[in-house]
């Protein structure tokens, strides 16, 4: 009976702690519908690849990439790219894990990872916990899902001058994740706009112009990333506490 309560308990701090990361989704996944939609995806399409994919940089990439009839390999690339950073941390929360749980259990973890729910991981003592982690992770991607799906359906509903202002929305949003850091570390904020300087002539110089808009951002991302670690490393442990921010 005690373990019961403690196991309910533990089922309640993870909604807790999923439902204010969930609602934040909602609005984020919202414009993101608005982006599926004028790829042309159905709103059953949305559901499950924000599902399956949460994370609002690699459904950025999803979409632009269907948009512009991009290959399957680009796609592929270009998500794996948006979402490496959910590598480390997955190796910090694997330190995490306990020695008892099941493989499948270790998949689950892995699966969770988004930048929010790895803070609220990373802030609790002890080991992780199975109920806690598919509790918050379920609240939080269901209203991811259904914000990406009443966007496209919105997006089908509304005017299109409507459609387009809130298109923008999800700029802003990454406006909003790119600036706090570049104006703590002169360092990124350098790096952000050598991105912004090369991705505009990329998009201008003769040849290269020519490639596809998801190869061009491919080639840019591996060449601007790989110089930066190469003359500006990061610590591990610097790492692990710039992501858990």
């Amino acid at each position: 009976m005690r373990t019961l309560n403690k196991n309910q308990d533990v089922i309640l701090e993870g909604f807790k702690a999923g439902l204010p990361i969930g609602f934040g989704y909602f609005a984020v996944s919202f414009s993101l519908g608005i982006i599926a939609k004028s790829a042309n995806v159905s709103p059953f399409q949305c559901f499950i690849t924000s599902f399956l994919n949460h994370a609002s940089a690699g459904e950025f990439a999803i979409f632009t990439c269907i948009r512009d009839n991009v290959s399957y390999v680009e796609i592929a690339l270009m998500v794996l790219i948006a979402n490496i950073r959910y590598v480390l941390m997955s190796c910090a929360l694997s330190q995490r894990i306990h020695e008892k749980d099941s493989m499948l259990a270790r998949f689950f973890y892995g699966f969770t990872v988004t930048d929010e729910l790895f803070a609220v991981e990373i802030g609790r003592k002890g080991h992780l916990q199975l109920e806690y982690t598919m509790t918050a992770f379920l609240t939080a991607v269901i209203m991811w899902s259904c914000g990406t799906t009443v966007g496209c359906m919105a997006g089908s509903v509304l005017p299109a001058r409507v459609v387009s202002a809130l298109s923008v929305a999800l700029y802003g949003m990454f406006l909003a994740i790119i600036i706090p850091p570049a104006r703590k570390d002169k360092l990124i904020g350098g790096i952000i706009i050598v991105c912004f300087l090369l991705s505009y002539l990329f998009a201008r110089v003769p040849y290269i112009r020519d490639i596809s808009s998801g190869t061009r951002i491919i080639i840019l991302t591996v060449i601007i990333a790989s110089v930066s670690a190469i003359l500006f490393p990061v610590k591990d442990e610097e790492s692990i506490e710039k992501a858990s921010e």
